[in-house]
């Protein structure tokens, strides 16, 4: 049964176990935790991120489930069901975001063409 009302968006509860597996994962493999950067990482230099390795965060919401579905970690703690239900609702998002013009597009590329 489908409920195209239902809202997919992750529950407190699913974003602790997200959280908790992420974390125990970190403990059974042991993964070296890294120095605290304390200081604003939104003015440092792409160097300076580079040398705190400090990743950049996804660009939109396509590359944020792009790097969910290569995350067994995450999958994992979610299961199969959630994980493909709450996919396939953010793919129907990106596909419903990039259907629509903004006020830039129409105001830059109307009068043009």
């Amino acid at each position: 049964m489908r409920a195209p009302h239902a809202d997919p968006s992750p529950t407190r509860t699913s974003l602790w176990t997200v959280q908790l597996a992420a974390g125990l994962h970190g403990v059974e493999e042991k993964l070296p935790c890294r120095e605290p950067v304390n200081r604003n990482i939104f003015r440092m230099s792409y160097r300076d991120r580079r040398k705190y390795r400090i990743d950049e965060l996804p660009r939109d919401l396509h590359e944020a489930l792009e790097y969910f579905e290569k995350d067994d970690v995450i999958k994992d703690a979610l299961g199969e069901h959630l994980t493909e239900r709450f996919l396939e609702a953010k793919r129907e998002e990106v596909t419903q975001y990039n259907l629509q013009v903004s006020r830039w597009e129409i105001d830059s590329y109307l009068g043009r063409y």
